[in-house]
């Protein structure tokens, strides 16, 4: 599979796309604002549309918003992909939307995988990520070499829709630890403390976590640049809800402070910006 179709630059897809190129695939790139994706020349071709873009390629990946865009994307792929591609959807999307896509793909002659990432922007550049995997395992094996390239975790999961299954278990655990990170840095500036300190503490400890290393440092300075946006991470945490069969009252609860903060135009700004929630109480 040395021909690879890529769609989505954003954010995660850019540096994504770009270690494939630096791995010596030939790698073609689509985004709907072309100039995101004539950034990535001259290790990518850059395309203006996904017909151009697909229709040579053993694999095509996927990494974008909504389940509304990969429903888009994917209406274009099964018309002009090649027989007996492989499509991979990188998106955090919905996990009934990832089995519809897997049986369409077979009636085309596709095989699908669905495989969301967690790690963030940084996991991106720095080929950490984690990849969770559903779809057809020997499928999984093929893709695997490729999944490499972009993360350091990666894990089959099950038939079709698993890997999104996984990703929201995923979200709804780092909604517990942002909301337990901000809510802590809340409680400390009320009696006075060091917050810097604290969070020294915190980290040296048995609450450490990424989401304290990295979002919690960011929350003292007021550094709210984006590294996973908050309308990102609200279509996740709406997509959990949306599957849940039992109460989940963090997840519940997470939702409605982050709704507060679209509400006031913060939509754009990175999950870390729940502290104004509690700053701004």
């Amino acid at each position: 599979m040395k021909k690879i179709a890529w769609i989505g630059t954003g954010v995660m897809g850019k540096p994504m796309a770009l270690h494939l190129c630096n791995a010596d695939y030939s790698v073609a790139v689509y985004n709907r604002t072309f100039e995101k994706a004539k950034a990535l020349e001259p290790k990518a071709v850059a395309h203006q549309n996904i017909k151009d873009c697909i229709k040579n390629a053993d694999l095509i990946m996927s990494i974008v918003g909504y389940p509304s865009d990969v429903k888009e994307v994917y209406s274009e792929i099964f018309k002009y992909a090649k027989k007996n591609a492989i499509l991979v959807d990188l998106t955090t999307s919905s996990p009934t939307l990832a089995k519809d896509l897997y049986e369409e793909a077979k009636k085309h002659h596709l095989s699908m995988l669905d495989a969301p990432v967690t790690g963030g922007d940084l996991g991106a550049i720095n080929q950490t990520l984690s990849i969770m995997v559903g779809g057809d395992e020997e499928v999984f094996q093929q893709v695997l070499p490729i999944f490499q390239v972009l993360g350091k975790t990666i894990t089959y999961m099950g038939k079709a829709g698993s890997g999104q299954h996984a990703k929201l278990a995923n979200q709804i655990a780092i909604a517990g630890t942002i909301l337990g990170v901000a809510e802590a840095i809340s409680y400390a500036k009320a009696q006075g403390l060091n917050l810097a300190s604290m969070l020294d503490v915190i980290d040296g400890g048995s609450a450490s976590s990424w989401q304290a290393k990295v979002n919690g440092r960011k929350m003292l300075i007021k550094d709210y640049k984006p590294g996973f946006f908050i309308k990102h991470f609200m279509k996740d945490l709406k997509l959990a809800a949306e599957e849940q069969h039992v109460n989940h009252p963090i997840l519940e609860k997470t939702i409605s402070i982050y709704q507060k903060l679209i509400d006031q135009g913060l939509e754009d700004q990175g999950t870390q910006a729940i502290i104004e929630y509690y700053f701004n109480q």
